[in-house]
């Protein structure tokens, strides 16, 4: 698969992060239907589907742990198909606090996202 450097964005809204890092796997909607998710080994999930997965409650926690890489997450997740977004968020800035506000709005936004 060929690597794409990862381009900064200076937006922390959730909407801007999923859009500029997520869409082009998980698809703008978050289905996994984005333009490269053919080319992956694994396929993207559908992010949408994660509330009706649980019993109809968002894992926030469980999330936010897989964005970071410390939790086991998909397996796409922190290998060489995909980052893992957490540790690139909090390296964007001399702030690592502001990576930390990055992945909270992002798994927001993916629970702002979830089907009803």
């Amino acid at each position: 698969m060929k690597k794409v450097p990862v381009h900064h964005t200076n937006s922390i809204a959730g909407k801007d992060l999923y859009r500029e890092y997520c869409a082009v796997c998980h698809g703008t909607a978050g289905k996994g239907d984005g333009p490269a998710a053919s080319a992956l080994k694994v396929p993207p999930s559908d992010l949408t589907q994660i509330s009706n997965k649980n019993g109809g409650k968002f894992p926030e926690l469980r999330v936010n742990h897989i964005i970071n890489g410390e939790a086991g997450g998909p397996v796409a997740h922190g290998s060489q198909d995909m980052p893992v977004w957490g540790t690139l968020f909090r390296h964007m800035s001399a702030n690592e606090d502001v990576g930390t506000i990055r992945v909270y709005n992002l798994v927001k936004y993916i629970e702002e996202i979830q089907a009803k």
